[in-house]
């Protein structure tokens, strides 16, 4: 395939012609690697660039950095490895190198220099072990000693050296392995599978900043659940995600059953994928249900119930949270929606409020629009007369909802007596039980119990302090 096939974007092409020239002034052989070329022929985006060099990896790029007007690199001694900061793609320049893993890092512990092909089949999978020179003599030139556009063309995902090696190496891997095949809509071959399901516990060492950012780029591929029903089968799910290992099956008394929690919950990240690009909230359908296997009760006359799962979850999200090392703003969103998931189709079922509305309206808050989104995935029944009982419930709360006066006065919304004034009046510091009498205020308000005014505000502070300040 021809250079100008390849590269489309000019910003692109620009980086890649002056590497060529950056490598003829220093003498060394450069190629475009990895991703990039996998993108190319999948006709795909691509914001990364990949740039190996024969050697002197800090030289080039500098002298490329410079040429770019960017003269900024970010150095990375220890692996060979730089970076530059350009405003429009991230680059990467690497020398050609072979690696050493000691057993308990995925990290090298020694590099050396080395040829192309070596250093094309340490890398994970065939499909980014492909490399077009970037070379005067040959510039456009492909060169693939691992059979990676074959196995494009056949939508496999396999490795250029042998899986265990590979896996053993960098068992982050394995991850990768699952996240293309959901990605790219690619098959991982049983010998591959046979690998992982081999090496799994070699994940054990992988922080969890890395395999968590791995679990979010399959919440961001197009049918996430390929995924997950991976992980499942391939038992990695015990070790990155064990609240949903643990979903899986269904019990039977009384000729009374359950769904499986497991499909459901993937069932409804696909709805939610359909519904939004929004990863947040299908990280949200993935954890809605995270508190059923733990508050699963059979009842003889209701059958099985889960009561309370939705205020459990919420808690158990402060934990899964802190493994997994997510953003506090990520956690709070994941805790908001999973508590309040039910309540729409809850109002729905009877007679509907205002202040009822009102109350989910500011509970939600800024999140409400995707509250909405993920209720309606949450729809997962196949029986068409439930569907359209459900939709037709559902579609009411969120015309009440849709009221932009109610919209707005629910954003601008907060008590007339502040916090400030809160400590003042009863001699407070600052602490738990300020919020608690301010939301006690807010949620009167709501409930109608009192008028949204400073006079009516300030005497049902008075009247419920003692109460709350005794406990």
């Amino acid at each position: 395939m021809e250079l100008s096939q390849i590269i489309k974007n000019k910003t692109h092409k620009k980086i890649f012609d002056i590497a060529k020239e950056t490598g003829e002034e220093l003498n060394i052989p450069v190629y475009l690697v990895g991703g990039y070329i996998r993108d190319a022929f999948l006709n795909k985006d691509r914001v990364d660039i990949d740039i190996m060099v024969g050697n002197n990896v800090f030289e080039f790029s500098k002298i490329l950095s410079k040429k770019l007007k960017i003269n900024t690199t970010v150095n990375f001694e220890k692996f060979q490895t730089s970076r530059i900061p350009h405003d429009e793609c991230d680059i990467e320049i690497a020398n050609a190198r072979k690696e050493f893993y000691e057993s308990n890092s995925r990290k090298p512990s020694k590099i050396i220099s080395t040829s192309i092909e070596e250093d094309l089949i340490r890398r994970d999978f065939t499909i980014n072990a492909i490399c077009m020179s970037l070379n005067h003599e040959n510039f456009g030139d492909l060169i693939d000693p691992y059979r990676g556009l074959k196995d494009i063309d056949k939508g496999i995902i396999t490795t250029p050296a042998d899986p265990d090696k590979t896996f053993i190496d960098d068992p982050l891997r394995m991850l990768r392995a699952i996240r293309f095949a959901a990605q790219l809509n690619f098959k991982i071959p049983q010998k591959i599978k046979d690998s992982i399901l081999k090496n799994r516990e070699r994940i054990k060492i992988v922080s969890f900043e890395r395999i968590t950012a791995e679990i979010i780029k399959m919440l961001k591929s197009k049918k996430p659940s390929v995924a997950f029903y991976l992980l499942k089968e391939l038992s990695l799910l015990e070790f990155v995600f064990p609240e949903l290992d643990i979903m899986s099956g269904i019990e039977v008394i009384n000729k009374k059953t359950h769904k499986d929690v497991f499909i459901h919950t993937l069932e409804v990240v696909d709805n939610s994928a359909k519904l939004s690009d929004k990863m947040e909230i299908r990280f949200s359908a993935l954890v809605h249900d995270i508190a059923k296997p733990q508050t699963k009760r059979f009842n003889d006359k209701k059958g099985w119930t889960f009561h309370g799962h939705e205020e459990i979850g919420r808690r158990m999200l402060v934990d899964v949270a802190k493994r997994m090392k997510l953003p506090n703003d990520l956690r709070d969103y994941l805790m908001v929606l999973t508590k309040l998931h039910l309540r729409p189709i809850a109002l729905a079922k009877k007679e509907i409020t205002d202040s009822a509305i009102r109350r989910l309206m500011y509970e939600a808050g800024e999140y409400v629009d995707d509250l909405m989104i993920l209720c309606r995935a949450d729809i997962t029944t196949k029986n068409p007369v439930k569907i359209k009982k459900y939709m037709k419930n559902f579609e009411r709360v969120e015309k009440l909802m849709s009221d932009v006066k109610t919209r707005d006065e629910m954003k601008s919304f907060k008590s007339p007596v502040d916090g400030h004034e809160i400590m003042k009046t009863l001699k407070l510091t600052e602490g738990i039980k300020v919020g608690v009498i301010k939301k006690e205020i807010e949620k009167a308000i709501l409930d109608n119990t009192i008028g949204n005014n400073y006079d009516e505000a300030f005497k049902y502070m008075m009247d419920i302090k003692d109460n709350i300040l005794d406990n």
